[in-house]
């Protein structure tokens, strides 16, 4: 009883800070892309940090070198003063069976009451995600089971809802740092008054290429240069055709038209060649009231040596039969880790809005 009401208590006085104004806790510490596994250093080769390896760490292989999905560092409980250092970290895992007799397993213990350590030992539950508990932009997960190959398995029977559960804190803390200093409202307002839609853009991206259905912002650095594109069809009234194939053929005479190099027979393509080493990988999903396909891949430049990765969002609003993309690119031979960029890119694609009461133009322009 004592636990529970402890545990009660914590949670109330989190809630109690969120709540009020303004949450003056500190930020969390560490790298968005980091991930602190603690778990005893007798189970850092056992078959649960094994799970958590292939999971959690698994290598990504849609960016032109392929890159952990996050970064992971084991760590194990010493004393009081080092788990609270672990605390202010900004992702973290504790992981251990139930009953383990170590530190790891005695607090694990201590973040569940008597409710969920029944739901473990019954096989119900084994993950509990804790948000901003300790400090402010923080994602913690507590993985338990009754034994050490049983949370495995649980954690590998599970991987996308574990995956995805992180990822859209991640992307959250993306959308932040992306828009936080300021963005340019004046062109998606631009297209919002003017082709029913909008995203929201970065402040240092600039207009490029402005045409009836077509639109390109670039952001150019010497080191960096990253670029996005909008695009729109009216009267789509029916989409059986809409899957990866369809995608990519539309990005790519798309791209042959306005995404050129030095010359006008140097263009951005799609990257289809070696489908193991990089691969192009499409997952749908709906976003509010629209049909979303994400697409994920790399390009390279038609009689050129240039290449970069891409994410590519596909909408379809079923109220005014009207089909988008929005589209982003990077070049940055010389930044070796480009998967951040990537998550970049799928915050900004998130931000994505269809006006429901547009009616289609007298302009519209024919398919492609």
């Amino acid at each position: 009883m004592k636990r529970i009401l402890l545990t009660t208590f914590a949670l109330a006085f989190a809630l109690l800070l969120i709540s009020c104004d303004g949450d003056f806790r500190s930020l969390a510490d560490g790298n968005t892309r980091e991930v602190v596994v603690v778990m005893d250093s007798t189970q850092w080769e056992s078959e649960t940090a094994d799970a958590i390896r292939d999971v959690f760490g698994k290598w990504v292989f849609t960016v032109p070198n392929a890159e952990p999905y996050y970064d992971l560092s084991f760590t194990r409980i010493r004393s009081q003063d080092q788990l609270e250092r672990i605390r202010k970290q900004k992702n973290i895992i504790f992981a251990s069976p139930i009953d383990e007799d170590s530190n790891t397993g005695r607090q694990i213990r201590g973040f569940l009451d008597e409710t969920l350590e029944e739901r473990v030992r019954a096989g119900d539950s084994f993950a509990f995600p804790i948000i901003d508990q300790w400090y402010r932009d923080q994602y913690a997960l507590i993985l338990t089971s009754t034994s050490d190959s049983a949370l495995a398995q649980k954690i590998r029977n599970t991987e996308n809802s574990l995956l995805s559960n992180m990822l859209e804190k991640e992307l959250k803390r993306w959308e932040y740092f992306v828009y936080e200093r300021y963005e340019q409202t004046q062109y998606s307002d631009s297209l919002w008054k003017n082709y029913g839609y909008k995203v929201r853009i970065q402040h240092d991206y600039i207009k490029n290429i402005d045409t009836l259905n077509f639109h390109s912002f670039r952001r150019f650095l010497p080191e960096n240069d990253r670029w996005m594109w909008t695009w729109h069809q009216d009267n789509v009234n029916d989409i059986s055709f809409l899957d990866q194939d369809w995608i990519i053929a539309t990005r790519d005479s798309l791209q042959k038209l306005y995404i050129k190099g030095a010359r006008d027979s140097m263009y951005v393509q799609t990257y289809v060649g070696d489908e193991v080493r990089r691969p192009i990988v499409t997952e749908s999903f709906q976003l509010g009231r629209l049909l979303t396909y994400e697409t994920k891949g790399t390009w390279y430049m038609e009689n050129g040596l240039m290449g970069g990765p891409f994410v590519n969002f596909t909408y379809y609003d079923p109220d005014t039969k009207r089909l988008f993309m929005a589209d982003y690119n990077q070049f940055a031979p010389s930044v070796r880790k480009k998967l951040r960029f990537v998550r970049q890119f799928r915050a900004m694609g998130r931000t994505f809005q269809s006006d429901s009461t547009w009616t289609s133009q007298s302009n519209t322009v024919p398919n492609i």
